[in-house]
């Protein structure tokens, strides 16, 4: 992640895709975080990705986990828990982010998860981290609990935030040293916002020199970053 709102290539984070087709990098600077983009309760349910259990597993091999498909094994009711952790999630980041005090079933949701025992990690042979073999969806629950746990309960907790943008409810932890960061991507909104902020300024200065924006939406003319995974999921932005 960089510093501020700076665009950046990042090692991790994924990419995201709007309803009209837009691509953009997004890293949430948490696993947890990252969950949330597969949907989430209320309004976010038409969001929803995780359908099948093949759904989490595909999620899982492009969140910061990396794990390839078939290395966590899910029933269909390890992905029902998942989704009930994802939604207290969503619940709870967000009262953080807006000074709220949360709901203390939320909080329960996230304790019950978190009791199962976790993945394990393990080490190659040449040194490197190896798939946690055997898995399956309890324990990945039970790692993305703890996850969302020491996030909410340690030294980042408040500097969880929601994007600034007035369309859009994406999460972020911003873990940039001046703590300055307002947008879940520059790509996305905070180039949205600059170019808001450049038409108002011709619209009231009509001899400011300005380069004109002939794009209807600016994140269209952008490049996305390759080089990280690209799940194909929608966003929580117009």
């Amino acid at each position: 992640m960089t510093d501020g709102d700076g665009a950046a290539e990042h090692p991790t984070g994924l990419v995201l895709t709007t309803a009209t087709g837009t691509r953009f990098h997004f890293d949430p600077g948490a696993l947890c975080l990252e969950l949330l983009t597969t949907g989430g309760p209320g309004p976010y349910a038409r969001y929803e990705v995780l359908h099948r259990p093949s759904d989490l597993t595909d999620w899982l091999r492009r969140s910061r986990l990396r794990l390839p498909v078939g290395t966590v094994l899910i029933t269909d009711d390890q992905l029902g828990a998942a989704r009930t952790l994802r939604d207290a999630l969503w619940h709870l980041a967000a009262d953080r982010a807006h000074g709220r005090p949360g709901d203390p079933a939320d909080r329960a949701a996230l304790n019950r998860a978190a009791a199962h025992p976790p993945l394990v990690p393990q080490i190659a042979p040449d040194g490197t981290a190896a798939a946690p073999l055997p898995a399956d969806g309890t324990q990945l629950v039970s790692t993305l609990a703890r996850d969302a746990i020491a996030l909410l309960t340690g030294p980042h907790a408040d500097r969880i935030r929601e994007c600034r943008a007035h369309d859009c409810r994406l999460l972020f932890v911003d873990t940039s040293r001046p703590g300055r960061r307002r947008w879940c991507s520059m790509e996305r909104c905070g180039n949205r916002n600059k170019v808001r902020a450049l038409r108002a300024r011709r619209d009231t200065d009509p001899t400011d020199p300005v380069a004109p924006n002939t794009s209807t939406d600016p994140v269209d003319a952008m490049q996305v970053t390759e080089a990280v995974s690209a799940p194909r999921h929608r966003t929580f932005t117009s």
